[in-house]
């Protein structure tokens, strides 16, 4: 186990198995849906990098109770925000409770990005869309998000 301290949290993580084929060795996993909701930084910014990657809908509703403690507890028009749902599956229970916290957030949030769209039924997304009423630019890369989150 790896220990990262972020926001005087102690966060703890497992590392990867050597034996995987696609694994960077010494890598972290994230072990619980807290643990994938983090502060990272892209060219000198700080950006809350929610990785929803091959969440179920029950990892997404915890999600969507985790994170507007991130984005609230920033001053308001500061958070740059990616959001990474690549292989993770939405339901109609999940994106109920997504919805809420897309408003709440919203006076917090300086720029979003999404990464993974398409994992998402299309009407889903739009449906986010609608009742934030926030433009989420979806990216097909992470890099590409990053990029664009941190252009002035």
């Amino acid at each position: 186990m790896a220990r990262i301290t972020t926001r005087g949290v102690d966060r703890h993580f497992a590392k990867h198995s050597l034996s995987s084929a696609k694994v960077n060795p010494g890598a972290l996993v994230p072990q619980s849906s807290e643990d994938r909701i983090r502060f990272i930084t892209h060219k000198g910014n700080q950006i809350l990098l929610v990785d929803a990657t091959n969440c179920s809908p029950k990892q997404l509703e915890e999600m969507s109770r985790l994170v507007p403690s991130y984005v609230t507890a920033e001053p308001k028009g500061s958070v740059l925000l990616l959001a990474d749902v690549t292989g993770a599956k939405l339901d109609k229970k999940a994106m109920e409770l997504l919805k809420p916290a897309l408003v709440l957030d919203r006076p917090h949030v300086k720029r979003s990005a999404w990464v993974g769209t398409e994992s998402i039924p299309k009407v889903f997304f739009e449906q986010l869309k609608a009742f934030s009423q926030r433009d989420l630019p979806s990216f097909k890369t992470r890099e590409e998000a990053l990029e664009w989150l941190v252009e002035e």
